[in-house]
């Protein structure tokens, strides 16, 4: 009821400023807008107003199905493979909270991979696609501004994108990682556990570059034009595909926004490594600079297509966040960069 009141006050009933006010008088002007009559023929006022109250439901029914299709294009998920041959166990469902900390929407205890997809217009898209992986220290997903704030932006650039939930470390009591400590716990069990669920969730993201890649026509996207994105823990995913893919889900270029590269452990450069963008802050609170440098610069020793892009300002995890600080641009800085390398070709519209 509230909804459909809201929507009638937005969309239908707006009649001019009165000096008075008269129930009829309004019914009436209601009426008009709706059938452009100006007599209720008769009607008593009671069967009147159930006539427009039929009237206005057909209304916003037909102002809901406009949307349908908008809806639906922002809602197709996917669900990927989640064989899991390690001992975590998850309890309960996926669970979603607000970090007053992050400023953001965080969903963690995630079981079951999924790819959101969000897909351009049809006049803007150029063929090329991101797989996003949110940040989180692999216990939560900032699903917002790692996630569909990016792949939003993306859409307005022509950039297909998909956003991928990948398995996170079971959690039975919150969706909050430890909020005054070092999420990156170094105990030994801890290490154990990010160790396998990393293989997870790496799993997750090389299944996600197969199905897009598998289903590129349908999807209406390049398949030699795909690429890689991910943020913090999200980084650790797409280095993680970096290294273990194979012909059919290698990355066509790969930007791992302050990646989080120690828990990968030593690492090798890929004789075939697709180019990479980093993008990192020199002020991240976890010290990832020095391994967004040392990333950048194992790719470039190795002859390998590498750029890097580290702000003096920024912190860890800004995202699509607005701080007024030039690290807000970095996706601007990306766009840039991919049309330079020609992973993006504009498309012009007339």
């Amino acid at each position: 009821i509230l909804l459909e009141r809201r929507l009638l006050h937005l969309f239908l009933y707006r009649p001019k400023r009165r000096t008075h006010s008269n129930p009829n008088e309004s019914a009436t002007t209601l009426q008009q807008l709706l059938w452009g009559e100006n007599e209720t023929n008769g009607l008593p006022i009671a069967h009147y107003k159930i006539l427009i109250n039929i009237s206005m439901k057909r209304v916003i029914l037909f102002l809901i199905a406009m949307q349908l299709p908008q809806m639906m294009i922002s809602q197709e998920i996917v669900l990927l493979p989640n064989e899991n041959n390690t001992e975590l166990v998850w309890l309960g469902d996926e669970k979603t909270t607000y970090s007053e900390q992050w400023q953001s929407e965080l969903i963690s205890n995630v079981s079951t991979p999924t790819l959101q997809i969000f897909r351009p217009t049809p006049s803007l898209n150029n063929g090329t696609s991101v797989v996003i992986a949110p940040g989180g220290g692999l216990r939560v997903l900032s699903i917002n501004s790692e996630g569909v704030d990016v792949a939003k932006w993306l859409n307005s650039k022509g950039i297909t994108a998909f956003v991928l939930k990948y398995r996170l470390l079971p959690e039975n009591e919150s969706a909050l990682p430890n909020e005054n400590g070092d999420n990156q716990n170094t105990s030994s069990a801890m290490t154990k556990k990010m160790a396998m669920v990393l293989d997870l969730a790496t799993a997750d993201g090389l299944n996600a570059m197969d199905y897009v890649r598998s289903n590129a026509k349908s999807l209406g996207i390049d398949p030699n034009k795909i690429g890689f994105m991910g943020f913090s823990a999200g980084g650790s995913v797409t280095m993680g595909v970096t290294f273990n893919y194979v012909k059919s889900n290698r990355p066509d270029f790969i930007v791992p926004v302050y990646p989080w590269m120690t828990v990968l452990g030593p690492y090798g450069v890929p004789h075939d490594a697709p180019p990479m963008l980093i993008i990192c802050a020199s002020d991240d609170q976890y010290d990832l600079a020095h391994e967004s440098i040392d990333l950048y610069s194992a790719w470039s020793k190795s002859g390998m297509n590498a750029a890097l892009h580290m702000y003096s300002k920024g912190g860890h995890g800004f995202g699509m966040k607005t701080q007024n600080l030039p690290s807000d641009n970095w996706i601007s800085r990306f766009y840039e960069w991919s049309v330079a390398e020609g992973i993006v070709v504009p498309r012009h519209q007339p």
